[in-house]
Parts: C-alpha cells; sequence; structure tokens
C-alpha cells in the first residue's frame, strides 16, 4: 500500500483545492495551497492525528495562499515558495486579493530552486518550475508515491488561465510539455480546482496540449 493519503477539501471564494499529503507510516502531513478555511484545515489534521511539516504553495495568489500564514503559526512550521514567486506573494495587484476587496500580502519562509529535493513528511519532493500561469509557478512531484500537485498549472483537460500579472500563455504550454507531459501515464494528478486527473488522460484528451 502506498504510504501517501491525500485528503482534500475546497475552500475559499474560487472553490480553490487544498489537500493535506499524509504520510501514513510517520503520521505527518504537508499542506498544500491552503487558500482559506484554516479552522477546517486544522479541524481534519486534528481528526486525522497527524502533524504537518510543512505548507507547500503552488504559486501566490490570494485563492492558494490566503490561510497559509495562520496554518504555518498555529504548528510553528515554514512557508515553502518558489524563488521568482516572492514578487507574486507581496504585491496585491498580481496576488489578485482585489478580486475580493482586499490589499493582502503573503510571504514564505523558505523559497526554493527548480529541481530541488524537498525532504519532508518522510517524502523526496521534487520542485518543477512550470510558469505561464505566474512567473514562479510550481508543481511538487512525489515520484514514489506516483503524485504531482500541480496548482493551476494542469487541470483535468484544460490548463491554468495566463491572463493574469507575469502570465504567458506559450510559456505554460512550454513549461507543461517540458516538465509535466514526461511524467508516467499514472501519476495522479492534484489539480488547483476542479476534479483531479492523470498524465494519461491529459496527454490523450486534453485539447490545448
Amino acid at each position: 500500500m502506498a504510504d501517501l493519503k491525500v485528503r482534500h477539501l475546497v475552500v475559499g471564494a474560487v472553490a480553490t483545492n487544498c489537500y493535506i499529503a499524509e504520510n501514513r507510516k510517520t503520521k505527518e502531513a504537508l499542506i498544500i495551497d491552503p487558500g482559506d478555511n484554516a479552522v477546517r484545515i486544522e479541524q481534519i489534521i486534528k481528526e486525522d492525528g497527524v502533524v504537518p511539516v510543512a505548507v507547500l504553495l503552488t504559486h501566490g495568489h490570494f485563492d492558494h495562499a490566503m490561510a497559509a500564514q495562520e496554518v504555518a503559526e498555529q504548528y510553528g512550521i515554514k512557508i515553502y515558495a518558489h524563488e521568482t514567486e516572492k514578487e507574486t506573494l507581496e504585491t496585491p495587484q498580481i496576488n489578485l486579493s482585489g478580486m475580493i476587496g482586499r490589499t493582502l500580502t503573503f510571504h514564505a519562509d523558505c523559497y526554493v530552486k527548480d529541481g530541488a529535493i524537498l525532504n519532508l513528511a518522510g517524502f523526496e519532493i521534487r520542485v518543477l518550475h512550470t510558469p505561464g500561469h505566474t512567473q514562479g509557478g510550481v508543481c511538487y512531484y512525489i515520484e514514489e508515491e506516483k503524485a504531482l500537485f500541480s496548482g493551476d498549472t494542469l487541470f483535468c483537460q484544460s490548463v491554468g488561465r495566463t491572463d493574469f500579472p507575469t502570465g504567458k500563455s506559450s510559456t505554460l504550454i512550454h513549461s507543461i510539455q517540458d516538465k509535466l507531459m514526461p511524467l508516467p501515464d499514472d501519476t495522479m494528478v492534484y489539480t488547483g480546482h476542479e476534479d483531479m486527473t492523470t498524465i494519461g488522460m491529459e496527454r490523450k484528451y486534453n485539447p490545448f496540449l
């Protein structure tokens, strides 16, 4: 049986997928894209009896990052993001918090590079820099568990929007083709919104690719 157990909840104003990625063996957990509703996230962690060790942000938009600081402070853990996403996190006009009538800034404690391996919760997590939706967007890949947390880079039969600040359509398609399509077909893709999918399904049916 795989060590990875993924709890999924939909949070916030634009129905963002937040994931609690638990290691069945170590009882540690990663909190991925806590975009809102810190109380509910903490409730699930308590129910499952796991110990959070990190917050991973796929990118800096408000709907993925808004509860990150509250959750990180609750457990005394660090927030991770890509090194080129600092500007998005810290700039309200770029992190889109104006969409909900607020002027918010976010931060990360650890700014990571493309290809970095994060040893967290008993997993080896590879950082795949996939710009296009934002300049510092990343996917987190756990090869052993055949799991990819894709944020707003790749969706089920779709891709992330590129009409926001620092977005670019051709860059996004290159990112997906170069970084994600080489992954095995049976890799489960935990997307930033709506339904989950697999790399094989997207290779076959995604009209953008």
